[in-house]
């Protein structure tokens, strides 16, 4: 065997002396600097990713929401439907009676503002005059003195603040459209996506997880599937709950004798379905319309009555309807739908919560490795006999 020549021997002598240099210098770097570092690159590396998906969510809203809407009806619709499957009902009959039946409670709900809206608006309208009078009036007599100058500067300065933050909601938010053109392909494209879901759902679900290397199939499928559970759970309960914070609302207006008590009603069940700011919304806006028309002492108790509502909803029906299925903790809650709001306006308040619990149920199952069978059954046997074993319902 030849000896190498002086050339391979300088280079092999080089790389030893530069790997000798990086050990020292590696050695010489704290160890939880070291740690710090391999996770801030890799943070970096996964907040980039997500603005990018963020930034194309936003350049495809006009295809995203009307395909989150769809789910979320779905979802919605899903214990029904389901329930209509196992009673052996034909699927295009489920499917026709879940739709139609959607869009004539829908339909019939907003009819009924709209008639009691218009049948007490102008009486509304004339004591929100006299009411706002009244009230400008006390800050001139009252103790504090205000001149009506002040008054007018200081509504000077709230007015357009107020109309900019709207105009900035209203602007941010992942909207279908602002045109009547938007608006409408929104609606027929969130129709068509619904009626291919309650269709073939499960058929979808299939070809979707094909794109994956056969190897990671059993723990998309298995992830899939549970984060698919508590969407309709959290859907499940978001409506149950929406129901009874309207009724309950509705009612204790409509016996104060507040005003528009039907569209209060309305507006806190579509309300309840953004946590938390939905329902301060909904309930600020039944207290105004008390304050305004009926005075401060039914005002009080509109106001304590929304409070007791809200209250049950919070500490009883929530804990108790969703259980364990959607764990997210209230303080998650609230950060992830004012992120959503920050981000995506109105359409990421709705959304914000089911992503949230749908990516923490995946991120759980993923880290349980929750596709491996207790029985020891292989993650490529259980893959295969998925579609077996779930069907087209699945």
């Amino acid at each position: 065997m030849s000896a190498p020549d002086p050339e391979s021997r300088g280079t092999l002598w080089d790389a030893l002396r530069r790997r000798t240099v990086a050990t020292e210098v590696s050695g010489s770097v704290p160890r939880g600097l070291r740690i710090a570092t391999a996770y801030a690159w890799r943070l970096l590396i996964v907040a980039a990713a997500l603005a990018v998906v963020i930034w194309l969510v936003i350049q495809l809203k006009l295809l995203i929401i009307p395909l989150l809407i769809a789910i979320l009806v779905t979802a919605l619709l899903w214990p029904v439907f389901s329930w209509m499957l196992r009673h052996r009902w034909p699927r295009w009959l489920a499917i026709v009676v879940s739709v139609i039946g959607t869009i004539a409670v829908v339909s019939g709900l907003l009819w009924l503002a709209v008639w009691q809206i218009t049948q007490q608006w102008g009486s509304v309208r004339a004591r929100t005059v006299a009411a706002v009078e009244q009230f400008r009036q006390y800050l001139i007599d009252g103790p504090l003195h205000l001149t009506a100058q002040q008054i007018d500067d200081v509504l000077a300065q709230v007015g357009p603040f107020l109309q900019q933050q709207t105009e900035t909601l209203w602007t941010g938010a992942l909207a279908v459209g602002s045109t009547v053109g938007h608006v409408a392909t929104g609606l027929l494209l969130t129709l068509f996506i619904l009626l291919c879901l309650l269709a073939d759902g499960g058929g979808i679900w299939r070809w979707t997880t094909r794109l994956f290397p056969r190897a990671a199939r059993p723990a998309v499928d298995g992830a899939g599937r549970a984060g698919w559970r508590t969407v309709v759970t959290y859907a499940r309960t978001q409506l149950l709950v929406a129901t009874i914070d309207a009724v309950g609302i509705g009612g204790i207006a409509f016996l104060l004798g507040v005003p528009l008590a039907v569209p209060i009603g309305v507006l806190v069940f579509l309300g309840a379905f953004i946590p938390f700011v939905g329902a301060v919304i909904t309930g600020a806006l039944a207290v105004f319309v008390a304050l305004v028309y009926n005075g401060p002492l039914i005002a009080l108790f509109m106001l304590i009555g929304v409070l007791g509502v809200q209250q049950l909803e919070s500490h009883v029906l929530q804990p108790i309807l969703m259980g364990s299925a959607v764990k997210v903790h209230p303080l998650a809650v609230v950060l992830v739908v004012a992120g959503g709001a920050l981000i995506g306006g109105i359409a990421g308040a709705l959304f914000a919560v089911p992503l949230a619990a749908f990516v923490n149920v995946v991120a759980v199952y993923l880290s349980r490795r929750g596709w491996e069978g207790a029985d020891g059954t292989p993650p490529d046997l259980i893959w295969r006999t998925v579609p077996r074993t779930r069907g087209r319902n699945a």
